[in-house]
């Protein structure tokens, strides 16, 4: 019988790759430049290779003959875990900089709390992307300086955009029941004690960029539980669209 603790876990780190891989691979063709539209794609491709290793490692868990795909392409919206800051939209390229770099903060947090884990496989799918994740931090933070002391309009644009996504991010140090379970057993991470950390990283770049830290006094929350926006429907229709329609398709 699996340990279902452990496989929501896995999930809830899967997903936050898998979703915002899809976000990006949607910029495909329409970045800025052509240097910065191949390091997009470039990063989504590194997600989804993190998300692949996870997803092999949550279908064995699963058992059933169950495959990485299975996991991926044919669970039910309400089954997806990751958090509702990877799912909104790219309204433009000030926003596709906001919701990475405030992803990519806590990612690198995570990944690098990872190499601690009990768990021999999730360690090393951390060392694997260790690398990865520091590279897409530097990136998205390096266009957030650039943006946010820019022009008046880049400005602007990117001050909007971080006010935008703010109320995303508290869910990130959200604690499941399989969170705390995995945390306890040395498993997994204690997401919620990086909160200050994080907070102070991302406070003082905005501040270099040039950019008011916002004050909300609420956050938007769900995704961990299921519970996902009005965007989550239209990314997997168009993600599951082959496997729903071929079923059992293999290349």
């Amino acid at each position: 019988m699996k340990n279902q603790d452990l496989y929501n876990y896995v999930l809830g780190i899967a997903d936050n790759s898998l979703i915002l891989g899809q976000r990006l691979g949607e910029l495909c063709g329409h970045g800025p430049n052509l240097e910065t539209d191949i390091a997009l794609t470039n990063i989504a491709l590194d997600l989804f290779g993190q998300t692949r290793s996870l997803y092999q490692y949550a279908a064995k868990l699963e058992g059933d003959g169950k495959t990485e795909d299975d996991v991926a392409m044919l669970r039910l919206e309400r089954d997806y875990k990751n958090v509702l800051l990877v799912e909104q939209p790219n309204q433009h390229f000030g926003h596709v900089i906001a919701r990475q770099y405030l992803f990519d903060v806590f990612h690198y947090q995570l990944m690098t709390a990872l190499l601690n884990s009990k768990d021999e496989t999730l360690a090393a799918i951390a060392a694997k992307s260790i690398k990865e994740v520091s590279y897409h931090k530097r990136f998205s933070g390096d266009w957030l300086k650039r943006l946010g002391d820019g022009t008046q309009e880049s400005h602007e644009k990117m001050q909007e955009a971080i006010d935008h996504f703010w109320p995303y991010t508290d869910e990130l140090f959200d604690m499941t029941a399989s969170d705390e379970k995995m945390a306890a057993d040395g498993v997994g991470v204690n997401v919620s004690a990086m909160k200050d950390a994080y907070y102070k990283e991302v406070s003082e770049l905005l501040e270099e960029a040039t950019l008011e830290v916002p004050e909300n006094p609420y956050f938007k929350k769900g995704g961990k539980e299921g519970i996902h926006s009005e965007h989550m429907g239209y990314i997997l229709t168009e993600l599951q669209y082959m496997q729903r329609t071929y079923p059992n398709m293999t290349w």
